[in-house]
């Protein structure tokens, strides 16, 4: 890959030693800024971005809740647009991912900004980033392809902060992945329109959602959001036929962890959504915002994932916690050890070349084969 970390001068200056404030359009003229999709024109002269529920209404020079989407003039951008804060090659497994090509490595890959206000979020630097000097390298869609096939990769994620608020640059790289023969993934809260939802996710092979809790008032406290549409989101998402989706919820102790709330959420999964959709449990560490919270226990990661087996999900996995056996891939109707897991190190995998049990032949959904 020929991108590099931009190269900057003193604090308080481009490349060309200028003055600048770090923002795309002024003095900045290497920014690959792109007009955004998903807005319109108000009568009074706005532009509304519709990307989101929070759909931001704009004057000329006004940023939207999410920072990185800007009027410029009589249009909307994306600043972001070519620009991330960074990449790395991770295990598929950290993303979490469990039955997605099981052992392989992903690219890893963010912007900066959010659409959501999570007091917990463990990435908070980028994801309430107020300056554009978080996204400091270059990496133009075909360029991260490249790279990501160049280091052995089997997929491109888009995670750190959420791919929703740069849609079109995460878009336009999973499309650039896919001609290379990768998968494309997305580490998502599912904060998204139904219009943009759809488009944005026919792009994706693999996604794992957020589901930060079960009741409006977590979602409203805790993230600034709202659980209906991360829930249509879900729904939308494991029914349309394209998208292999997994879920996370990060247990945080006292506000979404009751043994009530894990029920009903397990319930709504193998009512709404069936019993095959991995569900992760994991645990949480006090950061950003919630920093006089206790770390989460791994007895009570153990208790969640109990609630969610005896409620009927089938694939049920924890996480920052060591627990082999919580992590290990078990087959529902025989109980071999499918994929053996401690942490993010994958032992013996015992299927066969079309993900079938090689016990009894049952056939573990997921993606298995690029």
């Amino acid at each position: 890959m020929t991108t590099s970390p931009t190269r900057r001068g003193p604090a308080g200056t481009d490349r060309a030693g200028r003055a600048s404030d770090g923002l795309p359009g002024r003095t900045a003229r290497w920014w690959h800024a792109r007009t955004a999709r998903w807005w319109h024109a108000l009568p009074d002269g706005r532009l509304r971005c519709e990307l989101c529920p929070r759909e931001c209404t704009l004057r000329d020079g006004q940023r939207g809740f999410c920072f990185v989407r800007a009027r410029h003039g009589d249009e909307i951008r994306l600043d972001t647009y070519g620009h991330c804060s960074g990449l790395a090659v991770d295990p598929i497994e950290k993303k979490p991912l469990n039955h997605v090509l099981p052992g392989s490595r992903v690219l890893s890959f963010g912007t900066a900004g959010c659409d959501l206000a999570c007091r917990f979020c463990q990435n908070w630097e980028i994801s309430t980033a107020r300056s554009m000097t978080a996204v400091g390298v270059p990496a133009m869609p075909r360029d991260i392809a490249h790279d990501a096939s160049a280091r052995g990769c089997s997929a491109v994620a888009f995670t750190y902060n959420d791919p929703v608020v740069f849609a079109e640059y995460a878009m336009d790289t999973a499309r650039a992945v896919n001609e290379q023969q990768m998968l494309s993934i997305a580490v998502t809260a599912g904060y998204i329109n139904p219009e943009p939802r759809d488009e944005f996710f026919a792009c994706m092979d693999a996604a794992n959602i957020d589901l930060k809790g079960f009741t409006e008032g977590f979602y409203r406290r805790i993230t600034g959001g709202r659980l209906d549409v991360v829930l249509d989101t879900i729904d939308a998402v494991v029914h349309n036929g394209r998208t292999w989706v997994e879920l996370t919820t990060l247990l945080i102790p006292g506000m979404n962890d009751s043994d009530e709330e894990l029920r009903a959420m397990c319930g709504w999964i193998v009512r709404q959504l069936g019993p095959d959709v991995p569900l992760h449990f994991t645990a949480f560490h006090p950061s950003n915002r919630m920093r006089d919270v206790p770390p989460t226990t791994a007895t009570s990661v153990e208790r969640a994932r109990q609630i969610a087996l005896d409620a009927g999900i089938h694939f049920v996995y924890t996480g920052n916690v060591h627990d082999p056996a919580g992590q290990t891939t078990w087959c529902p109707q025989c109980g071999t050890a499918l994929i053996e897991r401690d942490g993010y190190r994958v032992g013996p995998v015992r299927l066969d070349d079309l993900g079938r049990c090689r016990s009894c032949g049952y056939a573990l959904p997921g993606i298995f084969r690029r």
